[in-house]
């Protein structure tokens, strides 16, 4: 991912008012990140936990998200697929977030949703290496398809919160 500046973060919000974008708190490791790690930047707020945010590039411009948590005290223990990165948690590591639509759509209070690590850490949690086995060798090949993987069911997402 190419790196961001504050305001380029805050500029990036397609599905909140400028208040919300105003109002959003970067992580706390804003400072330190290191953007090649990041096919897709993603958080959750630390004031407002319901919150998270999610900011691609798209076109060649960054394009973000809010996205809000749902309660998931009905679902405490069942395996749940994170449906970005595909990964496979036990506990309740995934939960339902739920990003209002931009524009008239989300006006109108139209939401898509959909599952997702908890801790929004997908870019991640997709560059774990697996060992290798015998039938696939390159772990690296691996990581390579993961994350190819994630971008696109990301991108495919944010298709759905700006409707196209």
């Amino acid at each position: 991912m190419r790196s961001l500046s504050e305001a380029d973060i805050r500029r990036s919000i397609v599905n909140g008012s400028r208040k919300d974008a105003a109002n959003l708190v970067l992580p706390p490791t804003f400072a330190d990140l290191v953007w090649e790690d990041h096919d897709v930047l993603s958080w959750r707020d630390p004031k407002l936990t319901e919150r998270g945010y999610l900011i691609t590039w798209r076109d060649d411009r960054p394009v973000g998200i809010i996205l809000r948590v749902a309660d998931s005290s009905g679902q405490r223990g069942r395996p749940s697929l994170c449906q970005l990165c595909q990964s496979l948690h036990s506990t309740d590591d995934v939960s339902l977030f739920s990003a209002r639509r931009a524009g008239q759509a989300g006006r109108d209070f139209n939401s898509v949703g959909t599952l997702i690590c908890s801790d929004l850490r997908c870019s991640t949690t997709v560059r774990i290496l697996p060992p290798p086995e015998p039938l696939r060798p390159d772990p690296h090949a691996v990581v390579a398809e993961r994350i190819a993987g994630y971008v696109r069911r990301t991108e495919d997402f944010l298709s759905a919160v700006l409707g196209r």
